[in-house]
């Protein structure tokens, strides 16, 4: 049959399902709580060029549907039936991003010629390294952060290389639970081998390469439809993680969006300077890389629910990733918080868009969804390690509706896991798991609520990681007249005491401790004053708002469950009645920027990129210090001189 318009969408549609099989067998085989439930894995169908052209279109994590395996496959020599590849290293091809991401490949032939391959990763809940779940913004090397496997033949003609299962299963804390996801991973690829030759039996060899041809292309032209919407023009944004280390500064990521016709670049020129911490992405530098234009996937798709999404979406579109910088990392650097990085870079990709089309997008989502992971004994003195899942925030509301609560915008399509599931497989007790009042932003739409979870523990030296810990500092910023959301906050309850732990990732716990997370809320859309006081009262009723943040935040009293119209219409008469700003940042940031503007973090910019990689994080810290001990007045000029002066080495670049 010809592959036109309408013979390309069934092949697309297709491709499409032999994928959901591949996730399906996956999350239905695996053994691991995060993948089985959570969903922290991809799958894809990649051309022989390694171009994404299916995804599952309603499982797993999509940060991967444009993704390009061609670095990755060209590490392999040769490539024979049978066969199927592995790796987790950050700096092999940069298609495994961190170590628990745990990447596979299988070649699918036909009459002895590759015709594709399947793929797909999953995220391990641990695979050894200094910490349990391996992952901590304090480790300074990827050397830490656990197991690397470089690319090479797992299986060959079918037959397993036993020794490197071994390497494998010696170096984590949970082997029986890596290894049983790691065979659900086959069984998806092998589904997936078999699901291409089906679709080759039908369409016939010929018309089937012709149609990944077809299929990426088709999802290029879309993609330029919408970005011809977007009205040209140069626009910035710059959002903030808490801290760039333990105890550290804030770490920036910027963004210059240049909108021209059909294409779009995002220049990530302004960024901090690589880590001693792990919040590093290692993207390689490529101009297409799915982590540093994910937010572009999403920004694409609002503006068009139809969109095909593959690697011919970013077609249209190249990231500007300066090396030596959290976006474009050089090795050894530690990378497992690159997640944190990546939600920050969504963030900002959606705030720079917004700019150019603030009746067209949200306010800011949260970022930072904390990935609760235990390591702890039970009754039989068991080691478990496991995830509990996201505690996050909703989505930021929109300019129709109210952000999603406690998902949506950047969750992406990681889901909770039931109490049951966990209280079954984990030795805790949940208290309360659930949305945390009061948490969203205030606006005409409000933003999404936070998720928050209490859970008692019963073994002692229980380590809990809270991955990606943020906002609790910098809120997540209302957009045309909507305030910011909430705080986050970690803690724990001992002995009647509450010990806080800020942004700190992994803690120790004792027998009859209580751990509290909560996660940050979404920013609001729109002036709270024009919020529809019944919606206002909706969400009294419903638990979402206390009686005292309907008054303050939205001018509405309510007694006896009822509105007091006259009482209300006193109190709205002193809300703001009109936008003097796009974004609401929050007071904390506010105060960051009154004292760290663009124009000076452009001096440091230039200033560390003219520096050692190796020194850059240092040389940060040190400005840093010098502008806070003078404050606005501080000289950048005289700061970076003295720095010369004091570190002659750092000019030997």
């Amino acid at each position: 049959m010809a592959i036109d318009g309408r013979n390309l969408q069934i092949l697309a549609n297709y491709c499409a399902a032999a994928a959901d099989a591949m996730a399906f067998t996956l999350m239905r085989t695996a053994h691991s709580t995060f993948v089985k439930e959570t969903e922290d894995f991809s799958c894809q169908i990649v051309s022989r060029e390694g171009l994404a052209f299916a995804s599952p279109r309603s499982f797993g994590a999509p940060w991967y549907s444009g993704i390009d395996y061609a670095p990755v496959l060209a590490l392999i020599d040769d490539y024979a039936e049978g066969d199927i590849c592995i790796t987790n290293d950050s700096y092999a091809g940069n298609v495994a991003t961190h170590s628990p991401d745990i990447h596979i490949w299988k070649p699918v032939f036909h009459h002895g010629e590759i015709v594709c391959f399947v793929v797909g990763h999953i995220h391990n809940t641990d695979v050894g390294g200094a910490v349990p779940a391996s992952l901590s913004r304090s480790l300074t090397d990827i050397v830490q952060e656990g197991i690397r496997i470089p690319p090479l033949k797992i299986m060959r003609n079918g037959v397993l290389n036993e020794d490197v299962a071994r390497i494998m299963r010696l170096n984590v804390r949970v082997p029986d639970q890596n290894w049983g996801d790691f065979k659900a991973q086959l069984a998806s690829v092998n589904v997936g081998e078999r699901k291409i030759h089906d679709i080759i039996a039908r369409f016939g060899i010929d018309d089937f390469l012709q149609g990944i041809e077809g299929i990426l292309d088709y999802a290029e032209r879309q993609a330029r439809s919408v970005i011809a919407t977007i009205p040209d023009g140069e626009y910035f944004y710059a959002d903030y993680a808490d801290e760039d280390g333990e105890g550290g500064y804030p770490c920036r990521v910027a963004i210059t969006l240049r909108v021209h016709g059909e294409t779009l670049e995002l220049d990530y020129t302004g960024s901090d300077p690589q880590l001693t911490s792990s919040l590093n992405m290692p993207t390689g530098g490529r101009e297409r890389h799915p982590l540093a234009l994910v937010g572009v996937t999403y920004v694409l798709s609002t503006l068009d629910r139809n969109l095909l999404l593959n690697a011919g979406t970013l077609r249209p579109t190249r990231a500007i990733l300066p090396p030596g910088t959290i976006m474009n990392c050089e090795a050894p650097a530690a990378v497992g918080m690159r997640s944190l990085t990546c939600a920050l870079s969504q963030i900002a990709t959606v705030g720079v868009f917004s700019l150019a089309m603030p009746d067209r997008l949200p306010a800011n989502s949260p970022g930072g969804n904390s990935i609760m992971n235990i390591r702890t004994s039970d009754a039989q003195n068991r080691s478990v390690v496991a995830s509990l899942g996201p505690v996050g925030g909703g989505a930021g509301g929109t300019p129709r509706h109210d952000g999603p609560e406690g998902s949506g915008g950047l969750s992406a399509f990681l889901k909770n896991t039931p109490i049951e599931i966990n209280e079954a497989e984990v030795p805790i007790r949940f208290i309360r798991y659930g949305l945390a009042q009061n948490s969203a932003g205030a606006g005409k739409y409000r933003g999404g609520l936070a998720t928050e979870m209490a859970f008692e523990l019963f073994s002692p030296d229980t380590t809990i990681t809270a991955r990606n810990r943020n906002r609790s500092v910098f809120a997540s910023a209302g957009a045309v007249g909507g305030q910011a959301g909430a705080l986050s906050h970690f803690r724990t309850l001992r002995d009647g005491k509450v010990i806080e732990h800020g942004n700190t990732d992994v803690i120790k716990c004792q027998p009859g401790d209580v751990v509290e997370v909560r996660g940050p809320g979404a920013g609001g859309y729109g002036l709270a004053a024009q919020r529809d006081p019944q919606a206002v009262l909706t969400d009294v009723r419903c638990g979402f708002l206390s009686l005292d943040a309907a008054r303050s935040q939205y001018g509405v009293v309510i007694r006896n469950d009822e509105i007091d119209v006259a009482a209300t219409a006193d109190l709205r008469a002193n809300l703001p009645q009109s936008v003097t700003q796009h974004f609401d940042h929050g007071a904390a940031r506010s105060a960051f920027e009154t004292l760290w503007t663009p124009a000076r973090y452009q001096l440091l910019t230039a200033f560390l990129a003219d520096a050692p990689i190796s020194w850059r994080h240092f040389l940060k810290t040190q400005v840093f210090q010098a502008v806070e001990e003078v404050g606005e007045t501080a000289d950048m000029t005289q700061i970076f001189s003295a720095l010369r002066q004091r570190y002659p080495a750092m000019s030997s670049k």
